[in-house]
């Protein structure tokens, strides 16, 4: 048996080992210093942060009890805002117009434009003064995002439908697409809105463009309508005739073998594809009536203002929230900046008189 050699390992493999788990060793190292370094700034931010406050904590309290004490006079006696709502939907594509009309509204009630205000909306000049807001914003929730897809799709080809996703759909919605629009006034006036509740209407149903779409809508319903009740009229005719020939064909005698059974199951099968299509024909019906319904107007009220708004309430309409905050904003940015200029100053100052010796 001839004699087999047994390789000897070098010591390099070892060094070369040695030196990889020193490496790795030194990046943990690095690693852990960098976020004790990252850490011990954390801190030291904190600490600066507190000093600032305990340094000029008698500045904030002061500014914050001189804030709540103007924020509760101001709630006290500043006149109550009052919030009233409506709830509509534009028809015939309305729904740009009803947002420039009540964007101007809004324009005239910022630039306390009353005697204006109080003309285009049909109402006294005082009431107008009492109007501080006007917006509108779309209404909508999930399963009407879903319906308008849903409609949305089914006017587009095949082809367009398999590359348009509902998360696309959405993520391209804007507020003229929704179906239903708050209308908001808030005044000082509990009972202006529900007085100017016409005018809006009337802005939008006097447009002589809404006016004809709406005139050419309601005879194609009027047409389609037509159309379908003659189509179930004749229906009716055939279906009578149907029976009429049934009952002849079993009224006559047997004769023989004389029996026509393919004519009266073809008869039956033509009556029961008539019961069918008048079924498809009320259905349609139906969808027409709810059309005529939804679009009976060119701005369909959903829900009127109310006779009285409500008082507007919540902790950010609220002075004794919002005038502590804003002072304390205030005071903390001016002293800020001083802390910062004089830094800025020693800084200047610091190379200079080290230079010097």
């Amino acid at each position: 048996m001839s004699n087999q050699q047994i390789p000897q390992r070098s010591g390099s493999d070892e060094i070369d080992l040695g030196q990889l788990f020193l490496l790795i060793g030194r990046g943990f190292s690095k690693f852990f210093d960098f976020i004790k370094t990252i850490f011990k700034g954390l801190f030291d931010i904190l600490i600066l942060v507190l000093l600032f406050i305990q340094k000029h904590f008698i500045k904030f309290v002061i500014s914050g009890i001189i804030g709540l004490t103007v924020g509760f006079f101001l709630d006290t006696y500043l006149p109550e805002k009052y919030v009233s709502k409506m709830v509509v939907e534009p028809n015939f594509n309305s729904v740009q117009q009803l947002y420039n009309n009540i964007d101007f509204y809004n324009d005239l009630a910022r630039a306390q434009d009353s005697i204006t205000l109080g003309s285009v909306l049909s109402i006294s000049v005082s009431d107008a003064a009492t109007i501080k807001k006007i917006f509108v914003d779309s209404y909508s929730d999930e399963n009407q995002k879903i319906k308008l897809f849903d409609t949305f799709i089914r006017e587009l080809d095949t082809s367009t439908v398999k590359v348009i996703e509902y998360k696309s759909y959405l993520e391209n919605f804007n507020s003229l697409d929704a179906r239903f629009h708050q209308i908001s006034v808030i005044s000082t006036n509990s009972y202006v809105a529900k007085r100017m509740q016409p005018t809006i209407i009337q802005s939008i149903s006097a447009n002589n463009y809404f006016k004809l779409q709406k005139s050419i809508n309601d005879e194609n319903i009027q047409l389609q309508d037509s159309i379908y009740k003659q189509q179930l009229s004749e229906i009716d005719s055939l279906q009578k005739l149907y029976k009429e020939v049934l009952i002849k064909e079993a009224d006559k005698p047997l004769q023989g073998t004389n029996i026509s059974l393919a004519d009266k199951g073809s008869t039956h099968n033509k009556e029961l594809e008539l019961v069918k299509e008048r079924d498809v024909l009320k259905e349609r019906l139906v969808k027409l009536n709810d059309e005529r319904a939804n679009k009976s107007a060119i701005l369909n009220i959903i829900s009127d203002f109310p006779v009285r708004g409500v008082k507007e309430k919540g902790l950010l309409k609220s002075y004794k929230f919002l005038l502590p905050l804003a002072m304390l904003g205030i005071v903390l940015v001016i002293l800020f900046l001083i802390e910062i200029n004089k830094f800025l100053k020693n800084y200047s100052v610091k190379p200079t008189s080290e230079s010097i010796n």
